[in-house]
């Protein structure tokens, strides 16, 4: 900074409230500025897709893998309540397996519909 922006630096410093408030009106006037605060926001562009990045997947399916036979009518119950089927179309859904169970489902929902599988005592996979 030279010598004469330092003095009149200086001599801001020095300056009450009220005198700082004048001097910036007077500059104002003077210059035909604006010296009030704007609120300045920054929006970003949007960001391309990368071409290398897959998509994100929204949608699962969840498989019935493999269902063990001394567990067949507990997850065959499952079935039932997850699917609406009645009981012969379930135990052949059942005995049919591997066999997708719901499609197209968010994944809080398959990894629910995972779990009560599991539970009953199937082998369940999230795609």
């Amino acid at each position: 900074m030279s010598g004469k922006t330092m003095e009149i630096l200086e001599q801001l410093k020095s300056l009450t409230l009220i005198e700082t408030a004048a001097l910036v009106k007077q500059i104002e006037d003077t210059f035909g500025v604006d010296a009030s605060a704007r609120q300045w926001t920054f929006t970003p562009e949007p960001q391309k897709p990368d071409i290398d990045t897959p998509p994100v997947q929204t949608e699962f399916d969840v498989v019935l893998e493999e269902v063990p036979a001394n567990k067949k009518i507990e997850i065959l119950k499952v079935v039932r309540t997850l699917t609406g089927l009645g009981l012969k179309e379930a135990k052949d859904f059942v005995e049919s397996a591997p066999k997708t169970v719901k499609e197209a489902i968010a994944l809080d929902a398959a990894n629910d519909i995972k779990q009560q599988l599991e539970v009953a005592g199937a082998k369940v996979s999230v795609k």
